[in-house]
């Protein structure tokens, strides 16, 4: 419900958003979006997708994790094949691609390194070390920082606002402190 849905409303992640706002013109086929859970990667892979004027109808997110052969890896290079249904370009989100095999990573890379036109890959890890070296070094890579205590603080006095709630300055800086760096799970607190 708080996620942020525009560039604007992201916090703690300007040098990615400043980025990623100037690439709209002209985005290059794959990124990867790397960095702990909970700062943000997923939900600025979609507001980078809208904002390149993908629909909804246009945007996959897959879970890598529960999706880790080649024969899903297989698919998905077929599907990028098609043109996308409204939009320009459509986006594929691959969340935890780090749990990948090796033989999808091989069967994704042909697709990576020949992707068709209208296809902008966004990969999302917490472990950037397990992604192979041929995948990197064609990606455009990100590394998002945990956010400050304050930036979360923020965050808490914010939501609890919006929830009609009226938060004192202590209980909300115990709020980001147990968020530990994590939008999530500080959200989950609140």
């Amino acid at each position: 419900k708080y996620r942020p849905h525009t560039f604007d409303e992201v916090l703690g992640q300007d040098h990615i958003v400043s980025v990623l706002s100037q690439s709209v013109k002209s985005p290059s086929h794959a990124y990867l979006f790397s960095g702990t859970r909970g700062v943000g990667k997923t939900s600025i892979a979609r507001i980078f997708a809208r904002a390149l004027g993908t629909s909804d109808n246009d945007i996959y997110e897959m879970d890598a994790a529960s999706n880790t052969g080649v024969d899903n890896m297989r698919e998905l290079s077929e599907a990028a094949n098609t043109l996308p249904f409204d939009s320009k370009y459509k986006v594929y989100i691959l969340d935890e691609v780090h749990m990948l095999s090796t033989s999808a990573f091989n069967a994704f890379l042909k697709t990576l390194e020949e992707p068709p036109k209208h296809v902008v890959f966004i990969l999302a890890t917490t472990e950037t070390h397990k992604i192979p070296e041929t995948v990197l070094s064609r990606c455009q890579v990100f590394t998002f920082k945990k956010p400050s205590q304050e930036i979360l603080k923020k965050v808490v006095q914010n939501v609890s606002k919006k929830e009609g709630y009226t938060i004192d300055s202590s209980s909300a800086d115990l709020i980001a402190l147990l968020g530990e760096g994590s939008f999530r799970d500080t959200l989950g607190i609140v």
